[in-house]
């Protein structure tokens, strides 16, 4: 397994890697893991642009977007990526529907939140929709607390912040 591999109580976190193409063309065009992300479901192009974009990601920072498997399974996927409005280092998460509603995505977003932070991150962002009280329950659960907030698209988007010196 790759040096950078987590785990979890019930997770293996790994970097993301062309071999996962599948799995994150399926997750990234189900409307019910993505559609609430930063540009929404994506088509199989912005996908295979995404992958080579986090692949580069990794090689250049050391951190990146992780992929999910329970039990072998692939679930989702988080990690850090750069956001493109120039905010900053931002945590991302997302699980099929099907994986949701067990602490999944706490328990791997934790995991991979504090592997940024030992990488040398000092401060991570991540943002979620107001409206949007699940994302927003795991980033608190997990230590991170609101420090700014935006509009996008007319709607509030709150900031939040994990910063360990």
């Amino acid at each position: 397994m790759d040096l950078r591999s987590l785990r979890t109580p019930r997770l293996v976190l790994q970097p993301v890697t062309w071999r996962d193409m599948e799995d994150m063309v399926r997750l990234k065009a189900d409307s019910g893991a993505f559609g609430r992300m930063l540009g929404g479901v994506c088509t199989r192009q912005q996908a295979e642009r995404d992958m080579a974009d986090d692949i580069a990601f990794w090689a250049c920072h050391r951190v990146g977007i992780f992929t999910i498997r329970e039990n072998g399974r692939f679930v989702g996927m988080t990690g850090i990526h750069d956001r493109p409005d120039g905010r900053g280092f931002a945590l991302r998460f997302a699980l099929f529907p099907w994986a949701s509603g067990r602490g999944l995505a706490r328990e791997a977003a934790s995991a991979a939140l504090n592997f940024a932070h030992d990488a040398g991150l000092r401060k991570v962002l991540a943002v979620a929709a107001e409206n949007n009280m699940a994302s927003r329950t795991i980033l608190g659960g997990i230590g991170m607390h609101v420090s700014d907030t935006f509009i996008r698209n007319g709607q509030t988007m709150m900031v939040y912040e994990s910063d360990r010196p």
